[in-house]
Order: C-alpha cells, then sequence, then structure tokens
C-alpha cells in the first residue's frame, strides 16, 4: 500500500496553532498571576481593603507633670508588628524566622496566629526600634509593623498612685490616666502616624520632692517596724491641694505586666479602715461646735463606761475624772464616747453628715471607697463609733475632714489638681464655727507638747495633731494583735497650712520601743521624720521660742555626751 502523501503546508500550520495554543496557555497563566498579584496589592476588596489594626487610636495624651514642671507621664512613639496571615507563604518559614528574632515570642501561638481566617493579627506590641528594623529587614511577605504610641512614667514608681497607668492602647486604666480620658482631655482619631502634643500638661498639685521624702520615711518605718504596709498624705489645708499620696507597697507603671496584687491597691483612696485619729477628732469638733462641751467640760473616766453587755475601756486608763483637753491627750475612749452621748445619737448623725463621712469622696482618683458605717445608730453604736470603732472611712477623706477642722472651719473637697486659694474659697463649705477649729488647734498643739503625740513635735515647726491605734478585724473579730496605727496633725499650729497623715499596718514593738505597738511608738516618729524634711521645701521658717532653744541646748548637750 502507498503512504499517503503529506502536505508540508498543513504540517506547518499545525505546528504553527501549537504554538499559537501553549502561547495562550502561558498568556492566561501570566494573566492570571498577574490578575492576582494586582488584586493582592493594588485592588483589594473593600472589607479587606487595610488589613492594619481596626481599632482606634488615640492623639497623644497630655504629658502629666508635678507641680513644678517635673515630668511624670508622657508618650514615646514605637512600633507594633502585626501579620495579615492570608498573606503569608510559608507559615513554617516565618514563625522560625520571627522567633528567631523574637526569642520571646511564643512558637505554638503565634503559629495559631499565623493559621487563623482573619485578615489582621498582631504578633508584638510595642517593640524596640531594633526589633522592628530586624523584623522589616527579613522581608516576610504579610508581616509589617505600625507606628504607635508607649506610655512611659519617667519617675517610675515614686508616683505610680497618682498617675495611675494606661493599657497597650494608650487608654487610661487607673489614677489621673483614667481621670483624664473621662474628663474629655482626650480625643480620638483615626490611625495615624504620632504626632505632636496638641494640649497643655495636665498639672497636678503633687510635689515630687515631697513625695519622694514621704516614700523614703515609710519605707523605712515598715522596714523597722516589720509592718505589712503603710502611706501618707501631705495637703495644703487652705486649697485642698494633695501634695503628696503614698501607698506602699506600690508598682511599677512602666512593667508590662500590671496585674498587680491586691496589696499594691490605693490605700489612701480605695480601701478603709478605723482612723481613730481622725475621728475621735471629728467628735470633739462636733461637742464644741453643739456647744454641749467646752475647755472647762469634764468626764467620768473612773471606771469603764458600761452599755448593755459592752464594756468601754482606756488603753492608758486614768481612773480619774478628765478635763476635756486631758480626754484629748490621753486618748481616752471613755471620755470620748461620754462626749458623744451628751451630744445624742441624732445630732451625731447629722454632723457626721455635715462633715461628709456619710457619703463617697469623690476626687480625680476613680479609686474611691465608701464609708463603712455602723448598721443601725444606737447608743452603743453612738459610743464607739466616737472613737472609731465600727466606723471605717478612705485615709483621704479622713484628712480632707480634719483639714476643714483645723483651717477656720470650712470644708474643701481635696485635689490632685493644681488649685489656688481663691477658687479653694469659692467651693468651700463651713462645718464649724472658727471659735471651735480655733479651740481644735489648741488641743492639736497641746497634744505634740504634752501628749501621745510629743515625738512629732519638730523644734521649731509648732506641730500638732492627734494619733490613733486601732485593732484589725480578722476572721470576723477584732485581734489585739493586729493594729494599724496612724497620725493626722498639721503645722504651725497657729496659723496651720499643711496636713501630714502617716499610717502604719500592722507595725510590730521593737526594743526601741519598749515593747509598745501604738502609734506613739511608730506612726508619730514617722511622722516628725517627714515634717523635718518637708517643711523647709515648703517654705515653712522654723521660729524658735524661749522653750526651743532650751531644748536644743539639751539636745546637743546629750550628743557632746556620746561623744
Amino acid at each position: 500500500m502507498t503512504p499517503k502523501a503529506i502536505n508540508p503546508g498543513a504540517a506547518r500550520l499545525g505546528g504553527q496553532n501549537r504554538i499559537r495554543l501553549i502561547g495562550l496557555c502561558f498568556t492566561a497563566a501570566f494573566l492570571a498571576i498577574a490578575g492576582q498579584l494586582i488584586n493582592l496589592t493594588v485592588f483589594p476588596r473593600l472589607e479587606e481593603e487595610n488589613p492594619r489594626p481596626a481599632v482606634e487610636d488615640r492623639l497623644p495624651r497630655p504629658d502629666i507633670v508635678d507641680r513644678n514642671g517635673v515630668l511624670l507621664a508622657t508618650d514615646v512613639a514605637v512600633a507594633s508588628i502585626f501579620a495579615d496571615p492570608a498573606k503569608i507563604i510559608d507559615i513554617d518559614e516565618a514563625v522560625e524566622l520571627l522567633t528567631a528574632t523574637m526569642p520571646d515570642l511564643n512558637a505554638a501561638e503565634l503559629r495559631r496566629k499565623l493559621t487563623t481566617a482573619k485578615r489582621f493579627a498582631w504578633i508584638k506590641r510595642q517593640v524596640s526600634p531594633e526589633e522592628r528594623d530586624a523584623v522589616y529587614n527579613l522581608g516576610i511577605p504579610g508581616v509589617s509593623y505600625v507606628n504607635e504610641r508607649r506610655r512611659v512614667y519617667p519617675q517610675g514608681r515614686l508616683a505610680a498612685h497618682v498617675t495611675g497607668y494606661v493599657d497597650l492602647d494608650n487608654k487610661g486604666i487607673a489614677g489621673i490616666e483614667q481621670y483624664l480620658d473621662g474628663a474629655g482631655a482626650i480625643y480620638t482619631a483615626s490611625l495615624a502616624e504620632p504626632t505632636e502634643h496638641r494640649s497643655q500638661p495636665a498639672e497636678t498639685s503633687v510635689d515630687i520632692r515631697i513625695q519622694a521624702a514621704m516614700i523614703d520615711e515609710i519605707s523605712a518605718a515598715i522596714v523597722k517596724f516589720s509592718a505589712i504596709g503603710g502611706g501618707g498624705i501631705v495637703m495644703n489645708v487652705m486649697t485642698g491641694e494633695i501634695l503628696s499620696l503614698v501607698s506602699l507597697p506600690d508598682f511599677n507603671p512602666n512593667q508590662e505586666n500590671k496585674n498587680f496584687s491586691k496589696d499594691q491597691q490605693n490605700r489612701m483612696t480605695s480601701g478603709v479602715y478605723e482612723l481613730g485619729s481622725v475621728v475621735k477628732a471629728v467628735t470633739f469638733a462636733m461637742a464644741l461646735d453643739y456647744g454641749t462641751a467646752s475647755l472647762e467640760s469634764q468626764f467620768d473616766a473612773r471606771y469603764p463606761l458600761v452599755i448593755g453587755s459592752a464594756r468601754i475601756d482606756d488603753f492608758r486608763a486614768q481612773r480619774r475624772v478628765l478635763t476635756l483637753p486631758e480626754v484629748f491627750t490621753f486618748s481616752s475612749n471613755i471620755g470620748t464616747a461620754r462626749m458623744a452621748l451628751e451630744v445624742g445619737t441624732e445630732r451625731h448623725q447629722e454632723f457626721l453628715r455635715r462633715v461628709g463621712l456619710f457619703d463617697r469622696l469623690q476626687t480625680e482618683l476613680p479609686e474611691s471607697a465608701k464609708p463603712l458605717l455602723p448598721r443601725r445608730w444606737s447608743k452603743l453604736a453612738t459610743a464607739t463609733a466616737a472613737f472609731g470603732h465600727g466606723f471605717a472611712v478612705q485615709p483621704l477623706q479622713g484628712a480632707a475632714v480634719v483639714a476643714g477642722l483645723i483651717n477656720g472651719g470650712e470644708m474643701i473637697t481635696p485635689t490632685l489638681l493644681r488649685r489656688n486659694e481663691e477658687e479653694a474659697r469659692a467651693m468651700a463649705t463651713a462645718i464649724v464655727q472658727p471659735s471651735t477649729s480655733e479651740t481644735l488647734r489648741y488641743l492639736f498643739r497641746l497634744n505634740a507638747t504634752q501628749g501621745s503625740a510629743s515625738k512629732a513635735d519638730v523644734t521649731g515647726y509648732r506641730v500638732g495633731g492627734k494619733t490613733g491605734t486601732a485593732e484589725k478585724v480578722v476572721k470576723g473579730r477584732y485581734s489585739t494583735e493586729n493594729r494599724l496605727t496612724s497620725f493626722i496633725g498639721a503645722f504651725p499650729m497657729e496659723n496651720p497650712q499643711y496636713l501630714v497623715l502617716v499610717m502604719l499596718d500592722e507595725p510590730k514593738a521593737t526594743p526601741d520601743t519598749h515593747g509598745f505597738a501604738t502609734a506613739g511608738w511608730n506612726a508619730v516618729p514617722t511622722a516628725g521624720r517627714i515634717i523635718e524634711r518637708i517643711a523647709p521645701m515648703l517654705g515653712i521658717q522654723p521660729e524658735f521660742t524661749p522653750e526651743d532653744l532650751e531644748k536644743i541646748a539639751r539636745l546637743e548637750a546629750q550628743e557632746k555626751k556620746k561623744d
């Protein structure tokens, strides 16, 4: 059979068609790839247009400064690493490279984030510039960074309970930081590059020098007396400005893990305590203002006061009739209870309402505890509440009340922001007569010269104050072994400018205290050392009486004998 002849033209045409087909296939494939690349890079779907964090960023927060302009909190620009899992080609390689560059990353957790169906996942927030550059240089598709802001606290722990802190998204969580958000000082905006601060600094009333001295002395007292904690306040009694607020143990607001313990809470505002030093001063002011007592009044303290099955006695029982000044200087529970009973239960409650002790104190700090009052105001409740038993208040609230009692009788809400005397007078509320305030100042000063506050009487500064030692409630019962000691006072007492409160939680006796652990042996001398350090900073000039000069001469003579 003769083979069929092949047409050369047809063969050539078939070959060309195959070449065209192959070319078309390559072109289609190329166009598909190019189209996908364009789709991913130039024309993404609207819902996936920007896989960057879909959260609101905030304009730079205002700086927080102390009353002298010392920086307490500010923003710094940082970067945060994120990923678009849909764009990552090789997850295993990405995990290996990222964990090698940032060893603190958890590989399993990172892999879980990169295998999600979502278009956005944080890899690490607020990284260092070196980490940002190292990750960028890896060139991993789908991994990039965004500029954010990080809040830093240059003074560290020094004013932690005042400034508070923010979360990773720069939102205030506690302290002045939370107040700034709530007060509307921070405004939101879409995510953008960091810009300059657009608002004036938040100027606090705190003096960081006073704060440092307070922390130093209270920390030393906690160690010396083996206390579990402590705190203190310095306040301008004429303006209500808080120059120092200390609560120990404290915390470092710069640390990343902010799971703080209960012991690190702000004891000065978020906890309530039975502060006999505060409540007894209120009882005296009440009796003096109602006219049921005067400096010439006497109270029978020969025997314990029995009400029903309860028995009220004194720690330093004198077993005699005491004058009103003696009730104050001996801190007689019997005399103070009798004083309140003469006023009467109804008027006692009315006075406590007048000075604000039935209400929660509202300041810039969101952490604020409500007073703990007796459930039923019986005769016994009036007697025991008179000296602080079963009546607990936050220390800052107690300090504010005492400031109002000794500054001429005007209650001024305390503040952590700057305030002048004119502004303070405009908001002041009269709580006692000026004559009552004058008598109370006399009693405070008398207690420093002749009573339980003598170890706070810094020569030249005319200190006055009241001590308090309260048994703590442990497992539902008052414990004689667990005490809270406090001192609240002011200086100079003839015209008080500054109030000082010191509180120690469960201080122990030492050989120097001869077995005593009451306020006069721990909280009072601590307050004395604080006043000695801060008075010159506050511009209070010492004035020496002949008695002061004799005292200085005796002390110098004693020092020479030691040498």
